[in-house]
């Protein structure tokens, strides 16, 4: 048996678990975490291979949907909503289909149950130029991250998982090796005929080319009962670049 996934449990209520995504941890979500905490018992969860979660050398849906299922059963949650967002919404979708008993409503930030292309290759060849065993701040790990990646939003979201291993030794909280080796598992689509009856929403970023129009009938075929809504001004990042609206339209559906 793996050890349970780590996590940030706030607030009264029905449980809502939330899921971050690729390169993420639980801390992303806690200003919107302790909004949600007013209504729910909200569960901020590190996703194996990230935060404060343990590594393995497996990185598979499989795996991260097992997870979860030892995670409600440790905590006795018979049933959940789950938010999860980009790598989080592929494993909350994987969730809800695999075991629709556990999730009263699902809802997907910015990611559809399609193959997604190689999008991180640049993020991992910058992280590839950063040698630990001769970078000892961060301000050096940032200023060989922006040599390659010109988003400075995203060199930020890097560098927060950028901690002190030891006292003289800096290293990724993610384990960057087992993500870069099994990231074309990630990208994998959810299973043909697989569906989820109960309620789930879609939120999509304005700006953001992850849910395309052309997407919705796929994600209808797997979720029936789906709604597809759009969070304006935002981007992929939509949680942090418009939080207002993204909890507002969230609140609607829980």
């Amino acid at each position: 048996m793996k050890p349970i996934l780590h996590s940030k449990i706030v607030g009264n209520g029905n449980p809502l678990v939330i899921l971050h995504g690729l390169f993420g941890m639980s801390d992303n979500w806690l200003t919107l975490g302790r909004k949600f905490s007013e209504h729910f018992e909200v569960h901020l969860v590190d996703l194996r291979n990230h935060g404060r979660s343990f590594h393995d050398d497996v990185m598979d849906y499989e795996g991260l949907v097992q997870d979860i299922l030892q995670y409600l059963e440790y905590h006795n949650l018979n049933t959940i909503h789950i938010l999860g967002h980009s790598l989080g919404g592929k494993v909350a979708m994987f969730f809800a289909v695999l075991h629709p008993e556990k999730v009263e409503k699902l809802i997907v930030a910015d990611i559809a149950p399609k193959t997604y292309s190689n999008r991180h290759q640049t993020i991992f060849d910058a992280m590839d130029k950063v040698d630990f065993n001769l970078i000892k701040t961060r301000e050096e790990v940032g200023k060989i991250l922006s040599e390659s990646i010109p988003n400075q939003g995203m060199v930020q979201f890097l560098l927060k998982n950028v901690y002190h291993k030891t006292s003289t030794e800096l290293d990724w909280r993610f384990n960057k090796i087992v993500l870069q080796k099994n990231y074309e598992l990630l990208n994998e689509p959810l299973p043909v005929y697989s569906t989820f009856e109960k309620e789930t929403l879609f939120l999509k970023g304005e700006n953001s080319d992850y849910i395309l129009p052309k997407d919705e009938s796929l994600i209808t075929a797997h979720f029936p009962n789906a709604q597809i809504k759009t969070i304006s001004n935002a981007g992929h990042w939509l949680h942090a670049e418009n939080p207002d609206e993204f909890y507002q339209k969230c609140r609607l559906k829980l």
